[in-house]
């Protein structure tokens, strides 16, 4: 099954979900150009990491974004891996990770599990207690946010029950550029699956950030990459590929994972 990929790689307005809600609606638009299957956008793209302001600016129970994301994916018949929003519940503000089809039905939210302590986020937001996996059109992917790539025990938990391709949504920033291409490219060979990374582009006032949004296949080849600036990210993926890199290197069949404790 093969699917055609737009990444948003937004520059975030930080702290101003109003203009930032209007960037993306246009930016998807422009996407739309290419006539995508999915659609995907940075983590905290309502935002930015404005984390000081969350109790004011965050969204209560994701209402506006999941309201933003379905009457886009209906209206235009596209699947969006909706980014991450800072999504304000009675238990507290997580980052969420929320999963739209094309019809407009959410099928999955996933909340980050490993906060960045070095960016603030355990101080301001609580850590996600599922798995991001989710299904589209009869296959299995999984959504990760930023930090969440330097677990590859993580990773490997969702590959191993099945996922094709994951979806890491980010804002990671320039000084760790190497860490991003590097940790994205080896998820992608020691799963043998796609990688599909959508970072923010811009800065806010505390950090640079990188940008370089990539498309990666199981063999590690990267299919597209972004610059540093604002742009949109478009490759075709082909998922019967994954089983095909992982029949010829049987690498799930040959796990041990009795001894990995």
């Amino acid at each position: 099954m093969k699917l055609k990929i737009a990444c948003l790689q937004m520059d975030i307005a930080f702290g101003k979900p109003e203009e930032n809600f209007k960037a993306a609606e246009a930016m998807i638009e422009n996407a739309l150009k290419a006539n995508p299957d999915v659609i995907v956008l940075p983590e905290l793209w309502t935002t930015g990491y404005d984390l000081t302001r969350l109790n004011e600016i965050a969204d209560k129970d994701a209402a506006s974004a999941l309201s933003f994301l379905k009457e886009a994916a209906q209206n235009n018949q596209v699947h969006l891996v909706g980014g991450s929003v800072a999504k304000k519940t009675s238990e507290g503000i997580y980052n969420t990770l929320l999963i739209v089809d094309k019809t407009g039905d959410l099928i999955h939210e996933y909340s980050k599990l490993h906060l960045f302590k070095l960016m603030n986020e355990h101080l301001y937001l609580k850590g996600g207690t599922a798995k991001g996996a989710f299904s589209l059109n009869n296959r299995k992917f999984a959504g990760m946010i930023c930090y969440d790539i330097r677990f590859p025990e993580w990773v490997r938990t969702h590959t191993a029950d099945g996922a094709e391709a994951i979806f890491v949504v980010a804002e990671w920033p320039l000084a760790r550029l190497e860490h991003w291409r590097a940790l994205l490219i080896a998820r992608a060979i020691e799963n043998q699956c796609y990688v599909i990374a959508c970072n923010r582009a811009g800065s806010d006032p505390e950090n640079v950030f990188a940008g370089h949004s990539m498309i990666i296949d199981p063999w590690g080849e990267v299919l597209a990459e972004g610059s540093e600036t604002e742009e949109i990210l478009l490759a075709e993926i082909d998922l019967d590929k994954v089983k095909e890199v992982r029949s010829m290197i049987p690498i799930f069949a040959d796990r041990k994972p009795d001894f990995y404790r």
